[in-house]
Parts: structure tokens; C-alpha cells; sequence
């Protein structure tokens, strides 16, 4: 083994580590372990200045491995990585030891935290002694891109990426673009047409040379990884008694945009909907609007309208959630109740009323301006409605236990719209196995990091964007759609692809040709070559989570970066 010289650094994180871990007595333990040429502590080591003291040192003092103990790897192990390349060192001589989420944020007991942070570092010393000089690959990066949905987010991400020059594959299961918003009539705050929105972004898709529009089309099958997909495409015929085309093209990175669907009304009893007939939803308020005119089944002009939120939504039973556009789009109702009835009285039934987006505020004080009587209830206590009796002048009556107040209200109403919830399509499982993402709970697609990737997923090459991520509005959608194409599109720049030298290898004079890895393997990295009866691994797909490293009953796959040795040796570190 060569001449170590480690410089190890522990990170004061401001006040983070330091008010729990003894930093000084933390460098005083690393400084006496074998290979150790310096240990330094530092104020905020993730700081130009931190980097720059790593480089300085590595110059000056010859350092040939690095240790920074500091936060989790997951935050700032690439940045550490890159110091040590700017300064000549190849970048996985670098071992970080967390001693801010498993030392300081864990204890109380300072002395404990301390003797914590001291055998983390340890193990880090000894464990960075065994790593190996690694190399990145670059593979090419097809241009070509796949989109999946075409609303709002799906044709803004395409027509960005198709106006920078790459050519478009733009998938939409239905006969028309538009997803959910093309049932919408207005936008709140300020009541733009929908329909004017969408008509020139549906205009600028189909005549737009770079992008190929496939209506009535889903894909069937995703296959390769980041830069070089293949992804199979099958399209309905017009004709019914022709057959389905089905199409293969090659892509470089795909842009999932399927959208959300409303909440069934009719799961929640005690609102009638399905059993009183002017009881709707708000989708079906948006269709009653795009046709021109405000009436109740009965062909008459509502005296009183109520719109109650939340249905589905902020509902342990149902969804936890917001679904964010409820509030607005109710006042925008409200406004447009008034414009087509003018002496039509609206109530507004809340359990709060979330302003949050620009102008949104300015909207809710215009609303109350006009009339609108708001009466807010409490999370659990839903509005009951029920029919009127025949002496009342109204059709039913909505009785709120409003919160306010602290009184029980009756409200009359012709006519009540339901503001229903976002939820995640009926088919997100299947498309989360198609592209190999995650979805929550909730069935919404996760995201590589909630704040700092939010458009990335854990499989490299796939975006999300839009109301299938979470539940947001049109401003958002577009600005997520934007942000994928934006990273899409500074990747291609490159021309070529850089993969992680951190993956898992088969050695095939070992292998069995069990199969036992292709099943485990959460990122279907790995493949089995039935010429050669062994398995082979994928590498610019493998994460190297290790699964089919620990589960191989013949010791065939190791892992770069987490080698037997490399493991032991940082396990002797903590338990000496």
C-alpha cells in the first residue's frame, strides 16, 4: 500500500455538531491514527473557504485521501469529490463520516456525542486507507426525447425541448391535448380563459417540426437506461376494424406528465352527490360554464348557490392532503356565479383559506367585496345537506357547524358545488413499473430529493413534472415542466453522458446463473445472457445499493467503492 498521508476535517456546522460534539477533542483522537498527516476543524467546511483549505493542503502537504466528518454524504459528498479533483487527487479517495445526523441531531449527552463522532472518524480513516482509484465513464446521449402526458406540463416540457432543436416524442392516451385543464373555463386570480391558454400551446405542439404528436397512444414498454432508452409505443387505430401501430424509437431521457384525476364525490354520503340532483362536482360547474350559462337541472337561475372545499382533501378518511387549487378556484365560482346570476346569493363553506400564490390574496379580499358569504367549519365537522321542505324558498339546506361563531347554521341553496380533490390516477402504479420510479402513499411520484431534485427521480434519465408529483397549479406545473426540460437540456449539451464509477460487477467465473440478483435488483440493472448462462450488471443503471452484492449465494458480484475489505476496515474503526 502507498505512502499514506490523510488530512482529516471535522465540520463545526456552525452550531449544529459543535454545541453537542467536542470538535477539538474530536480532531485530537483522528490526529493520532495511523496515516494521519493533519486534522483540522472548520466553521462551515461546505463553504468556498472550507474547499479551498482541502486543496491548499492537499497541495501543500502531498495528502493522498481525505476524510471530512460533517453531515450526511447525501448532501455534500459531490462537493467534497470535486475538491479533491480540482486539487489533482482522484475524487473516491474521499470518506465522509456523518457526525451531524448520527451524532449531534441524535444526542443530548455531549460526551456520548463526542466518543460517537470520535469512532465514526476512526472508521473513516481506515476505511479510506483501502479505496481504490476510480474512473468515471461517459456513454452518448441520444437526443431524442420522450414525453408522457399531453396537459399543460407535458406540452410545455415538449415544446421547450423541441424549440431547443431535439426532436419529441409526445405521448397522450386521449384523442386531444389538454389533460385536465382543457375542462376548465377561467383562471384564478385573474380570470384568464383557459381555453385561449391552451388553444396556443395545443397550436404551437401540432405544428411545431420537431415534435411528433401520437394521440390515442400509450407506451407499453421502457427499456435501457439514461441517454440510450428504447421505448415502445402503441398507437389506436381510427378504423376499429384495423390494428393498433406500434412503434419502437430511441430516447435519452423521458418526462412523465400524467396528471391527476378528481375526487368521486359520491364516496362522501352526507353531501347527496348522486342522489340530489344539484348537487355537482366542480368539474362538472367548469362544464356548465364552457357551455355558457349558470342553471339548475330544472333550467332555472340559482337563488342561492353554496360552494363547500375540501371534499376529498384535508380528510384523514380520504386524503391527508391539500390539493392546493380548491381555495381559488372557489372564489373564481363565486365571481362567475355573480357575473351569470347577478342577484344570485353565494356561500363559501371552508375549513381554511389557503391564499398562498401571487395576487391570491388581492383575489380572496375582491370576493368578500362582493358579497360572498364565508362560513368556515371545522376539519372533522363536516356541512350536512339535505331537501328542503316545501315551504322553504330553496331546494335544500346546508347545516354547518360554523367555528367562528360557534353556532349551528342553515343555509339554503339551489344549487351546491362540490370542490373536489386532486388524487393520483388509477393507473400510477402501472406507470411508476413502466419508467421504474417510486410513488407515496398517496400514489403521488417521488422525486429524487424534495428541495434540491425535485424533478429528477431516483432512476437517472426520468423526470416528473406536473400534478402527477403532487398536487399544484397551473404556475407550478409549468415551472416544474421548464425545470426538466432545463436539466434535460443541459445534458445533452455535453454530448456525452458521465456515469458514477460507484456500481456492482459480476464475476462470471463465479457465477451460477442463478437469477437470484435480477430478481432482487430494485433498479433492473441487472440482465441475464442466456448464451452464457450468467448475469451481467448494467453499471450506468446500478445504484449500488448492495442487494445483489449480500444475497449472491456464490460470492459473484462485488461492489466498487464497498469493498469486503473496505467494509471490514471501517467496521473495526467503530467497534475499536
Amino acid at each position: 500500500m502507498e505512502d499514506l498521508k490523510i488530512g482529516v476535517y471535522v465540520c463545526n456546522c456552525g452550531t449544529n455538531i459543535a454545541k453537542v460534539v467536542d470538535c477539538d477533542a474530536t480532531i485530537e483522537s483522528a490526529s493520532r491514527l495511523p496515516g494521519v498527516a493533519i486534522a483540522r476543524p472548520y466553521k462551515y467546511m461546505c463553504s468556498n473557504p472550507g474547499q479551498e483549505m482541502i486543496v491548499a493542503d492537499i497541495r501543500e502537504h502531498g495528502l493522498n485521501r481525505v476524510v471530512v466528518a460533517a453531515c450526511s454524504p447525501r448532501m455534500h459528498e459531490p462537493t467534497f469529490r470535486k475538491a479533491l479533483q480540482q486539487a489533482g487527487v482522484n475524487p473516491y479517495f474521499l470518506e465522509m463520516a456523518n457526525i451531524r445526523e448520527q451524532c449531534s441531531w441524535v444526542h443530548e449527552d455531549g460526551a456520548v456525542a463526542t466518543e460517537k463522532a470520535k469512532a465514526l472518524v476512526k472508521a473513516a480513516v481506515l476505511r479510506v486507507a483501502r479505496h481504490e482509484p476510480l474512473e468515471r465513464r461517459s456513454v452518448d446521449m441520444c437526443p431524442d426525447l420522450l414525453v408522457i402526458g399531453g396537459g399543460i406540463a407535458g406540452m410545455t416540457a415538449a415544446l421547450d425541448l423541441a424549440d431547443a432543436g431535439s426532436k419529441i416524442y409526445l405521448v397522450e392516451r386521449a384523442d386531444h391535448l389538454g389533460g385536465n385543464l382543457a375542462r376548465v373555463d377561467l383562471t384564478a386570480p385573474y380570470l384568464d380563459s383557459a381555453r385561449d391558454m391552451l388553444t396556443d400551446r395545443m397550436t404551437r405542439v401540432v405544428e411545431h417540426p420537431n415534435i411528433s404528436l401520437l394521440l390515442n397512444s400509450e407506451v407499453e414498454r421502457l427499456e435501457g437506461f439514461v441517454g440510450n432508452f428504447q421505448a415502445t409505443i402503441a398507437t389506436k387505430a381510427r378504423n376499429g376494424n384495423a390494428a393498433d401501430q406500434v412503434a419502437t424509437v430511441d430516447v435519452g431521457s423521458v418526462v412523465v406528465c400524467t396528471g391527476y384525476k378528481e375526487f368521486d364525490a359520491s364516496r362522501i354520503t352526507h353531501y347527496g352527490y348522486g342522489k340530489l340532483p344539484n348537487v355537482i362536482t366542480s368539474f362538472e360547474f367548469e362544464k356548465m360554464l364552457r357551455e355558457g350559462g349558470v342553471e339548475t337541472k330544472e333550467g332555472k337561475a340559482p337563488q342561492y348557490v353554496a360552494i363547500i372545499h375540501c371534499v376529498g382533501s384535508r380528510n384523514l378518511e380520504f386524503h391527508a392532503y391539500c390539493s392546493r387549487v380548491c381555495c381559488m378556484t372557489a372564489l373564481k365560482y363565486a365571481h362567475e356565479v355573480k357575473s351569470a346570476v347577478p342577484g344570485a346569493y353565494v356561500s363559501d363553506i371552508y375549513i381554511d383559506m389557503h391564499a398562498f400564490g401571487k395576487g391570491h390574496e388581492d383575489f380572496y379580499r375582491r370576493s368578500s367585496e362582493v358579497k360572498t358569504l364565508f362560513l368556515m367549519y371545522a376539519k372533522d365537522d363536516y356541512p350536512v345537506i339535505r331537501r328542503a321542505d316545501a315551504k322553504d324558498d330553496c331546494e335544500m339546506l346546508i347545516e354547518v357547524n360554523e367555528s367562528l361563531s360557534g353556532e349551528t347554521i342553515e343555509i339554503p341553496a339551489d344549487m351546491v358545488i362540490l370542490m373536489v380533490g386532486m388524487e393520483a390516477r388509477d393507473d400510477w402504479a402501472d406507470v411508476a413499473h413502466l419508467v421504474n420510479i417510486s410513488g407515496d402513499k398517496d400514489g403521488w411520484f417521488i422525486e429524487s430529493h424534495p428541495k434540491l431534485d425535485p424533478v429528477a427521480t431516483t432512476t437517472d434519465g426520468i423526470y416528473i413534472a406536473g400534478a402527477c408529483q403532487a398536487p399544484k397549479d397551473i404556475p407550478d406545473s409549468v415551472a416544474q415542466a421548464r425545470a426538466a426540460a432545463a436539466r434535460i437540456l443541459g445534458r445533452i449539451a455535453k454530448g456525452k453522458l458521465e456515469i458514477d464509477a460507484v456500481f456492482a460487477e459480476v464475476d462470471e467465473d463465479k457465477c451460477s446463473g442463478c437469477r437470484m440478483c435480477n430478481e432482487l435488483c430494485p433498479y433492473t440493472a441487472i440482465e441475464f445472457d442466456a448464451e452464457k448462462k450468467r448475469s451481467h450488471i448494467i453499471s450506468a443503471l446500478c445504484k449500488a445499493c448492495g442487494a445483489c452484492v449480500a444475497a449472491c449465494p456464490s460470492g459473484a458480484i462485488a461492489a466498487r467503492h464497498f469493498t469486503d475489505a473496505q467494509i471490514f476496515a471501517q467496521i473495526e474503526g467503530v467497534l475499536a
